[in-house]
Parts: structure tokens; sequence; C-alpha cells
């Protein structure tokens, strides 16, 4: 399965989610809503997941195994770097409200 492309939907300042980002897969599958998270200095993703009645989480879509959520944790957080770099360049406070599209 090949990553072919990432949009980056939603730049954070503020707290620890620094992003919400879009991957497709093939060309033919699309995840939302997937975060960047930074906390410990240390960005991770976390996936798309529903609160349960109990008010615990389950993820909706996640990664089989650990090689395959390295490569795509790897793209997306660079994908997140080059959007942060532009926003930065361009202006932040807009490229927030309006989202991103990488």
């Amino acid at each position: 399965m090949q990553i072919t492309d990432i949009k980056v939907r939603k730049l954070f300042e503020e707290g620890p989610m620094k992003a919400i980002i879009s991957v497709t897969f093939d060309n033919q599958l699309a995840v939302h809503d997937i975060k960047v998270i930074n906390a410990r200095d240390k960005f991770f993703i976390v996936m798309p997941s529903r609160k349960n009645p109990d008010d615990t989480y389950r993820d909706i879509v996640h990664p089989i195994n650990s090689q395959f959520r390295a490569t795509l944790e790897e793209a997306v957080i660079e994908s997140y770097q080059t959007a942060l770099k532009e926003a930065e360049e361009g202006d932040f406070a807009e490229a927030i409200a309006e989202g991103i599209e990488n």
C-alpha cells in the first residue's frame, strides 16, 4: 500500500495537537482526521477514533504492524513540518483559520 497524497487540513498554534491531516492510499482510500501531537518534545500521530459509551476511545482505522505505522507517521510528520514552514513564511494566522492543503 502506497501513500499517494497527504493534505494538512488544519494547523494549531496552541496546545499539544498541532495539525489535522488526511492521507490517501493508492489513490483509492482516504483516511481523515489523523492528528499530529507534540508531547514531551516528540511528535507522533493519533489515528481517528470514536468514543465508546464507557468514555473510552477506540480507533476507527489503524496500521496493523509497527513497520507501516512508522512509515505513515514519518510521512505525516514530514508533511506537517513542511506545511508549518510554509505557514511561517506566509501568514500563520491565516493558514490556521483557512486550513492548508499540501
